[in-house]
């Protein structure tokens, strides 16, 4: 290095020796048990990555809701899902095939061209849902409802062969069997709160042309016709889903009852 004048300067650098950090009493640095505590209640979703999607595979979906929500299986909730519905319809990347609500939880059969349509077509759907359905709430209590509906992350399996695409099928679409929902009607046929009268596959069904009428007091669910073969003949390869059929803890593996 050359000063002003043209004399020649070398400068050296300074060490920086690292210092130890001591903390007082015991606090700050790494420890044991640190971090945010999990809240009370059922074990939230794991925050891992999603695996990729390809179109062909349809997928079992859970949402879990709020406990402040209340039980989904009343009138006014119903129809609330069922309205939200509808923007869904309008989309070409993601579709609701089957559906159907549990006290605390829904069950979805949906086809997506991809990951990334998997995750915006459910958050559209849970955001349509949330508003709808908080809306609800408020007229019931005449207390204006807001925040969060929904539990964290949704779960979601792929299906990836007929035997897994039709035991998520026959368990979500008999769920309310597997939780004993069906013994005060003991001679209902399908789940009035869940997408059944829209299935055609029932083997009860297999020499009719028509589905099962709509129970009185609710609206037939706006689902979507399925694309991939898998839900629409694949399934067919496996035992014939029936109306009564009572799926097992073990039916569907999909980390939810």
């Amino acid at each position: 290095m050359i000063d002003c004048y043209g004399a020649s300067m070398t400068r050296r650098r300074a060490k920086h020796v690292q210092e130890e950090i001591s903390f007082p009493n015991g606090h700050g640095g790494k420890r044991a048990n640190a971090g945010r505590k999990r809240g009370p209640g059922r074990r939230r979703a794991p925050h891992v990555r999603r695996p990729e999607l390809l179109a062909r595979f349809p997928v079992h979906v859970v949402l879990r809701v709020e406990d402040s929500v209340g039980q989904l299986r009343r009138r006014r909730a119903y129809h609330a899902f069922r309205q939200a519905l509808y923007p869904i319809l309008r989309r070409d990347d993601f579709r609701i095939v089957h559906m159907s609500l549990q006290h605390g939880h829904v069950h979805l059969v949906v086809e997506a061209s991809s990951k990334r349509a998997l995750s915006n077509g459910m958050r559209a759907f849970q955001i349509a849902a949330a508003r709808r359905l908080n809306q609800a709430i408020s007229e019931e209590r005449g207390v204006e409802r807001k925040g969060r509906v929904f539990v964290d992350r949704y779960h979601a399996r792929i299906l990836m062969t007929p035997r897994e695409v039709r035991n998520a099928v026959g368990y979500v679409l008999n769920n309310w069997r597997h939780h004993g929902e069906d013994s005060d009607v003991p001679a209902r046929r399908v789940d009035p709160y869940s997408s059944g009268v829209n299935f055609g596959g029932w083997k009860e069904l297999e020499d009719s042309p028509f589905v099962f009428a709509v129970p009185e007091g609710f609206s037939r669910l706006s689902t979507s016709k399925p694309r991939t073969w898998l839900l629409r003949q694949g399934w067919m390869k496996a035992p014939p889903i029936r109306v009564f059929d009572v799926p097992g803890a073990d039916a569907e593996e999909c980390g939810s009852s």
